[in-house]
């Protein structure tokens, strides 16, 4: 298991063109995964600042917000967004997103390949062969929001082409155990509140706010909550059969 945090993120200045200073972290990247992940980020702007708007040509994009207030701009168009919202784009969408709040904007990142580019590097369905770049069709919408504030999930298919096949918001209560298997599948996790532990084999690590868990293909892991449970965030993408573990 890969565990990470938020603390001692770079400072990241004009991002994708825009004024100001925001925070930056990455906690995995897709070269030490067998799926088709690009990165899984963490990012945060203070009130007012401003993540530039900006295209993927070869990549789709989840925001999960965290914390905070702003407004996600997708093709020139604002939308209202808190914390527990989730923004899918998808590949050809120009998106932006703004602090209107007044206090910090943070959100978790997750840059995942197009179908095409992951069959390119081998971790996407063999044999595919290269259809329009973006993989979409006249029926999928090219972005939505949608809020994820209690425990449920949300199945991103209707608008990502890819195969991250689902986000979830699960709660654990005190001491309660859960079991992830990363067999056909890989996982990320985030820690939104509450403290517990994850044990993987001989490995363990402690959980609380701001902590990030990816499970790679093959391995897996039992998490127990601790006295004032657990509040998490997963992820789940398909990895087709032969690619790399």
């Amino acid at each position: 298991m890969i565990v990470a945090d938020t603390s001692a993120p770079a400072e990241v200045h004009g991002v994708h063109g825009a004024d100001g200073t925001s925070w930056w972290k990455c906690f995995v990247r897709g070269a030490e995964l067998a799926g088709a992940w690009e990165a899984v980020e963490w990012a945060r702007l203070p009130p007012g600042g401003l993540s530039g708007e900006h295209l993927h040509t070869r990549t789709e994009e989840v925001y999960i917000l965290l914390a905070g207030t702003g407004e996600i701009i997708l093709d020139g168009r604002p939308t209202a967004v808190r914390a527990g919202d989730v923004v899918l784009t998808g590949i050809g969408t120009r998106h932006g997103l703004l602090n209107t709040g007044p206090d910090r904007l943070s959100w978790l990142v997750v840059e995942l390949l197009g179908p095409d580019t992951a069959a390119v590097f081998g971790r996407g369905p063999a044999g595919r062969v290269p259809a329009a770049p973006s993989g979409r069709n006249a029926t999928m919408p090219a972005a939505q929001v949608l809020h994820l504030q209690e425990p449920g999930e949300i199945d991103p298919t209707g608008v990502l082409t890819g195969p991250l096949k689902r986000i979830a918001r699960q709660r654990l209560a005190a001491h309660q155990q859960d079991t992830v298997r990363a067999a056909g599948r890989e996982f990320t996790l985030f820690v939104v509140a509450g403290s517990g532990a994850i044990t993987s084999g001989q490995a363990s690590a402690a959980l609380g706010p701001e902590v990030s868990v990816t499970l790679p293909l093959g391995s897996a892991a039992t998490l127990t909550a601790g006295a004032d449970g657990l509040d998490l965030f997963v992820l789940e993408l398909l990895v087709p059969d032969g690619a790399p573990a």
